[in-house]
């Protein structure tokens, strides 16, 4: 493992993205525990695609118009989905306990789902993983699996902290209506923008 690796990681993991925007959301109308469940699963997201690119599905979907396309146009519409739900959000938003609180396995659901549904992702670490890895070495498939797990690792760290800041700024949210009105709508727009790029991404 290189310094390299390390600051590219850092780099890849902090620049907000899809995994950002939803930890961020989770953790002004959640909380912390939400903010850490939501950075977690957007953390498990990232498994398939380690794996679709270990396997050569990274290569499928650099090559198959059609398979691409799909995951694709999946993704685009789950995140239209999302901010669609996230514009129609009325519920109000409390400091202590919740109303209508979602479950953990629901928000991990959702946030897996953002990851998975975007085949950029596994065609990033096709590309990504290799740079740090001699393919004749000894071990080479253990060390990409260390270093994908690295990778996790400081997504989760990252968000976590992204997600911490939220909460922490939460109480000054919540009292202001207004305020909350304008950060759902600016999510929902973020989703919208992120569906955008995604859909006009080539592979």
């Amino acid at each position: 493992m290189t310094v390299a690796f390390l600051l590219t990681t850092l780099v890849i993991v902090a620049t907000p993205g899809t995994g950002v925007i939803y930890t961020l959301s989770a953790g002004l109308s959640r909380g912390t525990r939400a903010s850490l469940v939501a950075a977690f699963g957007c953390t498990l997201g990232i498994m398939p695609h380690v794996v679709a690119a270990m396997t050569g599905l990274a290569a499928v979907l650099n090559t198959s118009a059609v398979a691409f396309q799909t995951l694709k146009l999946l993704g685009v519409a789950y995140l239209l989905y999302m901010a669609v739900r996230m514009w129609r959000d009325r519920s109000e938003i409390v400091v202590s306990g919740q109303t209508e609180p979602l479950s953990a396995g629901r928000v991990i659901w959702s946030a897996v789902l953002l990851n998975v549904l975007n085949p950029k992702l596994t065609i990033f670490f096709f590309a990504f993983l290799p740079q740090f890895v001699r393919p004749d070495e000894p071990g080479a498939l253990l060390h990409m699996v260390a270093l994908s797990g690295v990778f996790m690792a400081m997504t989760f760290v990252v968000f976590g902290i992204y997600g911490a800041c939220a909460a922490a700024v939460r109480s000054q949210v919540v009292s202001r209506p207004r305020v909350v009105l304008w950060m759902r709508r600016t999510f929902a727009g973020a989703f919208v923008a992120l569906g955008a790029r995604l859909a006009l991404t080539d592979r």
